[in-house]
């Protein structure tokens, strides 16, 4: 069952992050915008095929010009949208994005400006919470996305008070193992545990964390859903299999996306999810949070009560808020 997709409407960025392989940007000097014109198409199509989700990302997603009619388009079509920003960008597009975006992400990887800045390598900690005035003064709440290190996880007491402070939730994202970079250790990975737990304005995939104990995916016996409930479109106008972050091959959509799915190819990689010895002890949360959406396993049923406090935060507490600002105006 196809839930999410994964729209990369660029490779290229603006920064420099230690732990993002997006940071090479010569690699990808030259690489294309996706065409608003094929992003209309496939949303369409994706629409039909079920997909409720649609992650504008990238690179750095604002770097794309048409961004703002690339959501406005998505959430025509009732899809909940969502984008993750180092907010360099953002004023430029704060409002052609108001109430376009459903789940708006700032990206903070410290409290501290100067570890935050080296981190990125550009100056932009400052820009994350200008971002975030704007975005209030707009009726957005966006999000505060800290990408937890082995370095930075003993700050998460401060990164939960300017949450507090802005009354906006904390999604603490683990850094996962890839392209050389190492995972959470298991200190760390206890220290995240115990500090979020039971905190309201944090959100932590608890199912994430037991993955991690566990070793990470099993290939004999595979938790990732990556090919059947996620689809992953490049600015080639491609669809990227298994998944992104191990990609094994494109397939170019020049025929409809249902006719690419039933095709030979695309049923083995559904029949191989998860079980590619590259899979074996993979982390990556973009493709298990759409894998635990529901409760088929131990996983995912560790992943219920923090999406029950996330879906809170965001359905119930903001849309008060939202509503009681406007009485206020009127």
């Amino acid at each position: 069952m196809l839930l999410l997709c994964n729209y990369y409407v660029t490779y290229r960025c603006n920064a420099y992050c230690v732990f993002c392989h997006f940071a090479d940007h010569d690699q990808f000097k030259g690489t294309p915008y996706a065409s608003l014109a094929d992003f209309k198409s496939n949303v369409k199509q994706l629409v039909k095929l079920g997909v409720k989700f649609i992650d504008l990302t990238g690179g750095e997603p604002l770097l794309h010009k048409e961004i703002h009619l690339m959501a406005e388009f998505a959430k025509g079509l009732k899809m909940q949208t969502s984008i993750t920003t180092n907010a360099l960008l953002y004023s430029r597009f704060a409002e052609k994005l108001a109430g376009k975006i459903d789940l708006l992400h700032f990206s903070l990887d410290s409290p501290d400006e100067e570890e935050h800045n080296r981190i990125r390598k550009v100056d932009c900690y400052n820009s994350v919470f200008e971002s975030i005035k704007i975005a209030k003064s707009l009726g957005e709440y966006p999000d505060i996305i800290f990408t937890v290190t082995n370095n930075t996880y003993k700050k998460l007491p401060q990164m939960h008070a300017i949450v507090q402070k802005y009354d906006l939730v904390l999604l603490v994202n683990p850094v996962f193992s890839y392209f050389g970079n190492p995972g959470l250790n298991q200190k760390a990975v206890d220290y995240v545990d115990e500090y979020c737990n039971g905190k309201m304005n944090i959100y932590l995939n608890k199912g994430f964390m037991k993955l991690r104990r566990d070793g990470g995916n099993d290939i004999k016996n595979p938790s990732c859903k990556a090919v059947s409930r996620v689809v992953v479109i490049s600015p080639y106008n491609e669809i990227i299999l298994p998944c992104y972050h191990f990609e094994n091959e494109t397939i170019p959509i020049d025929k409809s996306i249902k006719e690419i799915r039933n095709s030979e190819k695309y049923k083995y990689y559904q029949k191989m999810e998860g079980r590619f010895d590259f899979c074996q002890g993979c982390t990556v949360n973009c493709y298990f949070e759409p894998s635990f959406a529901f409760p088929t396993n131990l996983y995912a049923v560790a992943s219920l009560t923090s999406k029950f406090k996330y879906g809170y935060n965001k359905l119930i507490k903001q849309k008060m808020q939202k509503k009681f600002s406007k009485q206020e105006v009127n």
